[in-house]
């Protein structure tokens, strides 16, 4: 199963959520765990009718955590960030 990493942020008490390889999917919660459940549920939505910029549908396979490494964007995103796996489709 395809794991995408989710970047959760700790800005002034809130909980910011956003997937490097799922552009425009964010999501956010008052605490990490809140922030954690409203991700899976975040890219579970998002993998049932996701739109990609270039138009083409359903989400894109993940980068791996290797490739993402060497993504300056991703480094700076992940600066001081948790970084969480979500696989999906998500197991039950």
């Amino acid at each position: 199963m395809p794991l995408y990493i989710a970047v959760i942020r700790n800005t002034a008490g809130h909980f910011h959520v956003s997937f490097p390889d799922v552009p425009g999917l964010v999501t956010a919660g008052d605490d990490y765990d809140e922030a954690l459940d409203e991700a899976i549920e975040a890219l579970e939505a998002a993998g049932e009718d996701w739109t990609n910029p270039d138009g083409s549908k359903g989400l894109k396979p993940p980068r791996s955590f290797d490739e993402l490494q060497n993504d300056p964007a991703f480094v700076a995103l992940a600066d001081g960030a948790t970084l969480v796996e979500i696989e999906w489709p998500v197991a039950d």
